[in-house]
């Protein structure tokens, strides 16, 4: 893998994350299949099906979600809550540590009540201790820039190729995904297939448990029918500049942006570009976002609080809204799905205490709360789900076969939406998924940095931050 070029730019510094294909060669890949997720392999009959959607949460945040429980019910998605408690007396002699145990939960739940998502409830507990409400998984694939990042993907990838429990610690050590820099992979053959639609919501409080309850419920009952979501904000730029390398020719960041846009069939666009000027500043974006608008997809750089991209072939950098932005948003009830393509996003174990460590307050993940959580968790409008990086979000630019990366694997969630139909969020970042891994199969024997390590960290990196049973679009009046 070619050095990763890495972008100071003013007071953060930001790691490439696009990629670029011929034109057209995302559209002729996708296969009809692409919304078809392996995760019926292992589920009940439907006919003998107890439960949709299991919610995993904090006793702490139990009644604050059980109206959504009976929201879930009454639109027909059968739903169960169980607090942690309950998983740690139920999995005592099943797992390692309370990850382990809850991914051993999640398998008791597909074989006995049939579910088919998975929505974890809980972020961080503390700014200043790496305590959680929810467990999480760290993988370790180090590179120049971290050694581990956040999993969800771990949760879903329940079963390996044959069928059992798949641990993602093959050699049995206890640190998990390992893959380390000139070596060939430690936890080798990892399924990477998605059995269960797993999302979060990284909520730090009660408050924000609240809140979201209150946007899930909302959205499913009134988006429908509404002249707001059959439209998608797209903003992008020259993600790669040609004048940093002859290879970087054209507007990366626009190229994805206008792929999206061909793969969203009955939705209207409205573009944000860095090369006409209709992106020359967070203002831009900001003030168009008021609008409302079913999706939006952000193309370009960013860290944890921070996105934005470049001019037409110039290093110089547009700062788009960061995380002290959020507020001014201000679209209510008219809330997208936002897709945002940036290194670290979505890292969501960000904390107060950071700003004591001179790198990690330089990389910013010093804020209470991560982009794709502020925009998350905003009140009076924001988003209603977040699909991004915990990790760098690396390219086809890092790949010897300059082929893959995070931008296709965007592309193929709108594909899978528009040209699919898939319906439900879980359903979408799974067809997602599981298209990515079939297209570029990982070859567990090369060394780590090379194309396959790029591309399992691509989507192990890539989190969904929402409602995995939500039905994009809401549903009709009952």
């Amino acid at each position: 893998m070619k050095q990763k070029k890495v972008f100071r730019l003013g007071i953060i510094g930001v790691v490439c994350v696009m990629c670029a294909l011929p034109s057209g060669t995302l559209g002729a890949a996708l296969s009809t299949d692409a919304a078809v997720v392996a995760m019926p392999t292992h589920q009940l009959p439907l006919h003998e099906q107890v439960y949709q959607l299991l919610i995993i949460a904090p006793s702490a945040f139990h009644d604050a979600l059980r109206p959504l429980v009976y929201h879930k019910d009454a639109i027909g998605v059968p739903t169960r809550l169980v607090t942690l408690d309950q998983v740690y007396r139920q999995m005592y002699w099943q797992g390692r540590d309370h990850a382990e145990k809850v991914k051993y939960f999640i398998k008791t739940a597909i074989e006995q009540w049939g579910i088919h998502y998975v929505l974890l409830v809980g972020g961080r507990s503390s700014e200043f201790r790496s305590t959680w409400y929810c467990p999480v998984r760290y993988v370790h694939m180090g590179d120049d820039w971290e050694s581990e990042y956040l999993s969800d993907l771990y949760f879903a990838d329940i079963y390996d190729a044959n069928g059992n429990f798949s641990s993602w610690d093959s050699n049995h050590n206890g640190v998990f995904g390992e893959w380390g820099p000139g070596q060939i992979a430690q936890d080798a053959n990892i399924d990477l297939i998605p059995d269960v639609a797993v999302g979060r919501l990284p909520c730090r409080n009660v408050v924000e448990v609240r809140d979201e309850v209150h946007k899930i419920i909302t959205y499913e009952n009134t988006a429908y029918g509404t002249s707001w979501f059959p439209t998608m904000l797209v903003a992008a730029g020259d993600t790669y500049p040609a004048s940093e390398n002859a290879n970087w020719t054209g507007s990366e960041g626009e190229y994805y942006g206008d792929r999206a846009i061909e793969n969203m069939s009955g939705f209207t666009p409205t573009r944000l570009y860095t090369s006409d000027g209709t992106f020359a500043d967070k203002t831009d974006i900001i003030r168009t976002f008021r609008l409302g608008f079913g999706f939006v997809y952000l193309v370009g750089h960013g860290s944890p609080k921070q996105w934005g991209n470049h001019p037409a072939n110039s290093t110089a950098f547009i700062q788009g809204p960061n995380t002290n932005d959020m507020w001014r948003f201000r679209n209510k009830n008219k809330l997208p799905v936002c897709v945002v393509s940036g290194c670290h996003n979505s890292q969501f174990d960000v904390c107060l205490e950071r700003v004591f460590n001179k790198t990690l307050r330089w990389r910013q993940e010093y804020i209470p709360e991560c982009w794709s959580e502020e925009i998350l968790h905003l009140a009076n409008g924001g988003a209603i789900a977040t699909l991004g990086c915990t990790c760098l979000g690396y390219t086809k630019e890092d790949k010897q076969s300059f082929h893959g990366g995070i931008n296709e694997l965007e592309t193929a969630f709108f594909h899978a939406y528009g040209q699919e139909h898939a319906t439900t969020l879980g359903d979408t970042w799974a067809a997602a998924i599981t298209w990515y891994h079939q297209t570029y199969p990982v070859n567990w024997s090369t060394l780590g940095g090379s194309d396959s390590w790029i591309d399992t960290k691509v989507i192990q990196g890539w989190a969904l931050l929402g409602d995995p049973s939500l039905h994009i679009g809401g549903l009709p009046a009952q």
